[in-house]
This record gives C-alpha cells, sequence and structure tokens, in this order.
C-alpha cells in the first residue's frame, strides 16, 4: 500500500466550500441566523490554519513544556466550553468541570499514551497532541449535554437523584451509539486517516478500538465525576425550585 497521502492544493480546497453555500442560501431564505452560520465557518478556517502552523511548530520544537502548556490549555477551553449551555453556572462550577475533565481524560490519556502506545519520549507531540484533543472535546460534549439535562429536569422539579441518572444516560448516548455505529455507519477520522495515508486497515482497526475505548471512559468518567461533584450547587437550585411550586 502507498504510504503517502495526497495532497490538496488551495484551489481543490475552495471547492470544499461550494456545497456549503447552498446550505446558507437555505438558511437565509428561511431567514434563519446565517450570519451565526458564517462567522462559524470562518472562525473554524482561521482557527485550523492558526492551529496547524502551530502544529507544525510543536513537533519540530519537541518540548514536554510546550506539550503540557497545550494540554492545559486545551483542558481549561473545554471546561468552560462545556458549561456554555448553563451561562449562569459557568463561573460558579468552572472548577469542577476543570477538574473533571482533567481528572477523567488525563487518565485515559495517561493510559493510553503510556501503557498502550508506550511513547518515546513520553511526551512525543505527534500522538499526544492529537488524542488529547479528541479525549478532551468528547468529555466536553458529554459534561455539557449532562448539564443542560440535568438544569432542565431540576427545574422541573425532578429529585436530584433521579434528575442526576436521567442527565447521565442522556449525555452517554451519544458515545454508546458512536460505539454501535462504528464500522457499519462510519469509519471515524482516525481510521478514516490512517488508512488515506497508506496504513493497513487491519493496524488502523486496532488505533480505532483504543480510541473508542478511551472516548468512552473519557466521557464516563468526566460526566459522573462532575455530577458527584456539582451536586451541592444543583440541590440548591433543585430546593428553590420545590419552595416555589
Amino acid at each position: 500500500m502507498s504510504n503517502s497521502i495526497q495532497d490538496i492544493s488551495l484551489i481543490n480546497l475552495s471547492i470544499a466550500f461550494i456545497p456549503t453555500v447552498f446550505v446558507l442560501a437555505i438558511l437565509y431564505k428561511w431567514q434563519m441566523s446565517y450570519g451565526k452560520a458564517i462567522y462559524a465557518m470562518a472562525r473554524m478556517l482561521i482557527q485550523l490554519l492558526i492551529i496547524g502552523y502551530l502544529l507544525v511548530f510543536i513537533f519540530n520544537t519537541e518540548s514536554s513544556w510546550i506539550v503540557l502548556g497545550v494540554l492545559l490549555i486545551m483542558v481549561v477551553a473545554s471546561s468552560w466550553i462545556a458549561l456554555g449551555v448553563a451561562k449562569k453556572y459557568q463561573g460558579k462550577l468552572f472548577g469542577f468541570a476543570l477538574l473533571s475533565i482533567a481528572v477523567g481524560g488525563g487518565f485515559n490519556l495517561l493510559v493510553v499514551t503510556q501503557a498502550v502506545l508506550v511513547l518515546e519520549p513520553w511526551y512525543t507531540p505527534r500522538y499526544m497532541i492529537p488524542l488529547a484533543g479528541m479525549i478532551f472535546a468528547n468529555a466536553m460534549n458529554t459534561l455539557s449535554l449532562a448539564v443542560e439535562r440535568l438544569d432542565a429536569e431540576l427545574t422541573n422539579g425532578v429529585e436530584y437523584q433521579r434528575a442526576r441518572t436521567i442527565a447521565f444516560q442522556a449525555a452517554m448516548i451519544p458515545v454508546i451509539n458512536s460505539l454501535f455505529a462504528v464500522g457499519l455507519v462510519s469509519l471515524p477520522g482516525m481510521m478514516t486517516g490512517q488508512i488515506l495515508s497508506g496504513v493497513s486497515p487491519l493496524v488502523a482497526v486496532r488505533y480505532q478500538i483504543v480510541v473508542m475505548c478511551m472516548i468512552f471512559s473519557s466521557a464516563g468518567i468526566a460526566a459522573a465525576m462532575f455530577l458527584l461533584l456539582s451536586k451541592s450547587s444543583f440541590t440548591g437550585k433543585a430546593k428553590e425550585t420545590n419552595d416555589t411550586t
């Protein structure tokens, strides 16, 4: 198999934006937030271009301190974004979210990089940063769903223990669905990228199994830990809701 991946010229890259124009046109025609979509697309483009150049720099320097700094930024940013669905709690619960994502995601990152892949050196940026991105992003999304659902259930007067269970189950649905769908409905990003770069599908499958395990574990640990740590903050809300009903 070929070990090189086909390059994409800037002209060909611009063609990828053509289908997005149709969606933007629909948003405009239906009088929806097309401006927000345009902003999101522009921000995506700028962020990816910046991170591309930044990763080249990080890979070339191979500094453990720089890698740790990047991981710290990932954890802080993902923790803040996760609470964006409940902005009234964003400042109050940020510490809980930070600790939950750091522990849930960090534990899985440690296991995968040091016990499964056995990186040498331990901080190898080419592996550490992409894997950390997947782990922290999925933990962030799961925690965000848990917060949103817990807040909604408590607002509707559901008892805390029951609301917590419902929130955790709802937050884990996308992760569990991805386990059902992988290999049947979808070939996930890491596996697809490796196959396109010429890696044997059998090797790519092993990597994807590792990825799916770490995504499931990091998401579950982070969400469960956050729901446990933040109990006092939400039980106060539940009491206020019950007092007003």
